[in-house]
């Protein structure tokens, strides 16, 4: 059983008999503070998808994370820079009109999310790893283009399946 307290209250309730039925757990709430009842590994990937859907990510993407080889992961910015100016690189993040997201998420085959000073990343476990070299290049003040550059550059290679895997 786990507990864990979640900001976007509303957006879990709204859609827990479909995250129930989904991830095979049971889900009881007292106020913000939510509580995961079931088998340890569907324990664990509910509390990544609510998380991810507490992040702000849409439900469909969120349900990714059930896929074996998906993972969600959070970096703070905070970490990865000593500047003061957070608003500045939140919006050097974001790109003109969204379009610097949009286009790390085409080159990793990633979701991205912002919130406050925090970037979600849910992916394959292989690529997450450049997506997040990626951002943290960005938010350090690497140029876009020299980013996007570098990820053309180290694309993930896709794994040939030749029905050995179950």
């Amino acid at each position: 059983m786990k507990t864990f307290i979640i900001e976007k209250f509303p957006r879990i309730i709204k859609n827990r008999k479909r995250l129930e039925k989904k991830l095979n757990v049971r889900i009881t709430n007292r106020g913000k503070e939510i509580t995961i009842d079931g088998k340890p590994e569907d324990e664990y990937i509910a509390e990544k998808v609510i998380l991810a859907l507490d992040f702000g990510f849409p439900f469909s993407t969120a349900m990714e994370i059930k896929k074996n080889d998906y993972e969600f992961e959070v970096l703070n910015i905070k970490d990865y820079t000593n500047k003061k100016n957070l608003e500045r690189i939140r919006a050097r993040t974001i790109g003109k009109k969204g379009r610097t997201l949009k286009t790390l998420a085409e080159l990793t085959n990633c979701n991205f999310e912002l919130k406050d000073n925090s970037v979600g990343i849910i992916g394959r476990s292989e690529c997450i790893k450049n997506a997040q070299d990626s951002v943290t290049l960005i938010i350090r003040g690497s140029k876009q283009g020299n980013v996007y550059s570098y990820l053309e550059k180290h694309q993930v290679k896709p794994i040939i399946d030749f029905g050995l895997k179950e």
